[in-house]
């Protein structure tokens, strides 16, 4: 079992930035395949960023590619995500996720909203 806190959300102008971060606790942090979704009002959750256990390899939807880049620090147990060149299309709750398997997400966090205005 993994408990996920999320952090870091707010409100900001398009064209801000913001750093999402994700704290883990519970079984060790570097056995898992951390990542990011959001939910948009009114639009099904979409899967934006991934990092393997190393932190080694990454995965980006084509909508945040060249804008959010995801880490982790193993030693703090947390995951973070960088978000540059934010949009009002960014809007949505954030949710942290952890999985056993990569690409398959057996833990959520409670979200945090990111709210991106015009």
């Amino acid at each position: 079992q993994v408990q996920l806190v999320e952090s870091g959300g707010g409100l900001v102008q398009a064209g801000g930035s913001l750093r999402l971060s994700c704290a883990a606790s519970g079984r060790t942090f570097s056995s898992y395949f951390m990542g990011w979704f959001r939910q948009a009002p009114g639009k099904s959750r979409e899967f934006l960023s991934g990092i393997r256990r190393s932190g080694g390899d990454t995965y980006y939807a084509d909508s945040v590619k060249g804008r959010f880049t995801i880490s982790r620090d193993n030693a703090k147990n947390t995951v973070y995500l960088q978000m540059n060149s934010l949009k009002p299309e960014d809007t949505a709750v954030y949710y942290c996720v952890a999985g056993e398997r990569a690409y398959e997400f057996d833990y959520w966090g409670q979200g945090t909203q990111v709210t991106v205005s015009s």
